[in-house]
């Protein structure tokens, strides 16, 4: 299949015309219009400086269902221990840094560019992309990072510098979705991080038809909080 170069105009061709491997487009720029767009039709950036800007639609689609979340029995402990505090929208700038210094293990380096960054703070500043940080005495100790539309959320990357950091802050935000009513949480593709949380592959045709009703829904935009303890549709790991 062919893969498209885009053009000035913010419109993308259809995800089904995407490559075995998900990439589906090069070029464009990361205007948050175009942003916007691309995670509408089911469509991310993903690429790494000095590449071009590439564009994937993967199949299939790894989805997690709010109401759906798995949490082991340890991490469970872990949550009802307390310990450090999580929070909503109040670092987004040091959540995506310190996302984008996380030390890969393939030593490939980071999709998470300065141009990313800086597109990605914008949609925060705009009230569409949102940060959830675990904190423990003053200290940012792990979180993560995501976009939402409609009853979506689109997560994009997470960090952790103590242990457990990055599941609490996964787990709060995600009962917090459930009790929102938000539809599904975007993992992208698949990882056994993410699937023992109950993620699950779906076919795109699958993703792209429950994305399109979704979005039919009014964004929760701007800054979020947390509800009060916000607890449902969370059930233990067998």
């Amino acid at each position: 299949m062919p893969v498209y170069r885009l053009g000035a105009e913010h419109a993308f061709p259809p995800p089904e015309a995407a490559e075995p491997s998900g990439l589906l487009a090069v070029g464009g720029d990361l205007a948050p219009e175009r942003l916007l767009r691309a995670y509408s039709l089911g469509i991310f950036p993903w690429y790494s400086d000095p590449d071009p800007i590439l564009w994937f639609s993967p199949d299939p689609r790894m989805v997690l269902v709010p109401s759906e979340l798995r949490v082991s029995r340890s991490l469970r402990r872990a949550i009802r221990r307390g310990g450090c505090e999580v929070r909503l929208d109040t670092a987004f700038e040091r959540v995506i840094a310190a996302c984008a210094a996380v030390e890969r293990p393939d030593d490939a380096g980071t999709w998470i560019t300065p141009d990313m960054i800086d597109a990605y703070v914008r949609l925060h500043r705009l009230g569409y992309a949102h940060s959830v940080e675990a904190w423990r005495d003053g200290r940012l100790i792990g979180g993560l990072y995501g976009v939402s539309i409609g009853g979506s959320f689109f997560g994009e990357s997470m960090f952790a510098r103590e242990s457990d950091a990055s599941k609490v802050a996964f787990v709060k935000l995600v009962r917090q979705l459930h009790a929102w009513n938000f539809d599904l949480i975007d993992c992208q593709v698949r990882t056994p991080h993410l699937a023992r949380f109950g993620a699950t592959d779906w076919p795109r045709a699958r993703f792209l038809a429950a994305l399109a009703k979704s979005l039919e829904r009014e964004t929760r935009r701007g800054a979020w909080r947390f509800d009060a303890e916000p607890d449902g549709g969370v059930r233990a790991a067998h």
